[in-house]
């Protein structure tokens, strides 16, 4: 468990690097063409995500995602397949962390004052953007794990961010701990602390949405909630067979 921890404590973490820190770069490289910064921000994104979930998703799963700790746990429970209660509390609390950590890791490298966003995320079509990411997001790893695909999940679920960042209103947060990690950063990246409850609540119902929608498509989709996002293969733990 605690290698886990630490697999979803680093996965998270790194994750908010690459965002926060991509679109610092992007910001200074390209001040005066928003595009072009939401495009190189992206793909850093999709990239990185995807080397994350290759090199840590062994280990604990590549949650890196509070909804997605959530949602295993609530297809799994009655099964007693994905994660416990408990586990969701602990692997929360590790991305949780991570996610400052990270922001924080991006603000040292790129000279950034350390402090609170000031950018404003408060719109109702922006938690109307985050219903969508994160309804397709949890949908997408639990029919990759449904349907014997998890080895497609890194680019799977890096293509589908880099797009949602541009399909969706609110640029795909999609992730609690990625969205608390952000309020750490005054930078192209950043969300204010006031926004964040709206996120967050948008996110927790797009979870819940995909939920009903995977039960929808795949009725016996509890039998494979301990492999999301990838398999775990880490010695020694008791969750070995998954």
């Amino acid at each position: 468990m605690r290698r886990r921890l630490l697999a979803e404590f680093l996965g998270t973490g790194l994750l908010v690097t690459v965002v926060v820190g991509s679109g610092i770069a992007a910001e200074r490289l390209s001040p005066e063409d928003v595009g072009l910064q939401l495009l190189e921000n992206s793909l850093a994104t999709v990239f990185g995500l995807a080397v994350l979930i290759l090199m840590l998703g062994p280990v604990s799963g590549a949650h890196f995602n509070p909804v997605v700790s959530a949602a295993d746990w609530w297809l799994g429970r009655r099964s007693g397949t994905g994660l416990s209660g408990q586990e969701v509390g602990a692997y929360t609390g590790a991305q949780t962390a991570g996610g400052v950590a990270g922001a924080v890791l991006a603000n040292v490298m790129f000279d950034v004052q350390l402090g609170f966003s000031t950018t404003e995320r408060s719109d109702w079509r922006l938690w109307a953007g985050e219903v969508v990411a994160t309804a397709g997001l949890v949908t997408l790893v639990f029919a990759l794990a449904r349907t014997g695909r998890g080895a497609l999940a890194a680019p799977a679920v890096g293509a589908y961010i880099g797009t949602a960042y541009w399909f969706t209103s609110s640029t795909s947060f999609a992730n609690p701990a990625v969205t608390a990690g952000r309020v750490f950063s005054d930078s192209f990246a950043g969300i204010e602390p006031a926004s964040v409850l709206g996120l967050v609540v948008a996110q927790v119902l797009g979870g819940a949405l995909a939920v009903v929608v995977v039960r929808a498509l795949y009725p016996d989709v509890a039998a494979s909630a301990g492999d999301v996002v990838v398999p775990t293969l880490v010695t020694g733990d008791a969750r070995d067979e998954h």
